[in-house]
């Protein structure tokens, strides 16, 4: 069982320098796909939005309401994103997810910088939240490439 000292370790200088520091923060005028996750849980929510060239991120916006460690998921996320494929951001998100929950290695890059989110695998209540800018922007290029087609 964890210890309010292990919660305070969890929230490292570098995890809350990430948390005050989110790139993309204003949202998308024209966006091709909207998509706002919320973690019953905790109450966290993320709204993403994305426009798209040529089957990569062109644009990125981004409304965060989460803990530290969701902030610093979306500010990784957030550095990394411009350029990104859908396979890149599914993949990123698969492995965040197996990092998290049966300790898996670090995601590939571009999404290496969630490596800095180890230390919260022994807080399940909190992994929704980790999770939720990965799933919301895969659930969003999901929804412009459908919309591009039509």
């Amino acid at each position: 069982m964890s210890t309010e000292t292990d919660l305070i370790k969890l929230y490292s200088g570098r995890i809350l320098a990430l948390a005050a520091d989110i790139p993309h923060l204003d949202r998308l005028d024209n966006p091709d796909a909207t998509v706002k996750k919320r973690s019953p849980l905790c109450g966290s929510t993320v709204t993403v939005d994305v426009k798209l060239k040529d089957g990569r991120i062109a644009e990125f916006g981004q409304d965060v309401k989460a803990c530290a460690l969701g902030q610093a998921s979306a500010a990784v996320v957030g550095g990394a994103i411009i350029g990104a494929t859908r396979a890149q951001v599914e993949t990123g998100r698969d492995q965040l997810k197996t990092m998290l929950k049966d300790n898996g290695p670090v995601p590939d890059a571009p999404f290496d910088g969630l490596e800095v989110l180890m230390p919260a695998r022994d807080y399940k209540n909190r992994h929704a939240s980790i999770l939720l800018t990965l799933e919301a922007t895969a659930e969003a290029m999901a929804k412009a490439e459908q919309a591009n087609c039509a």
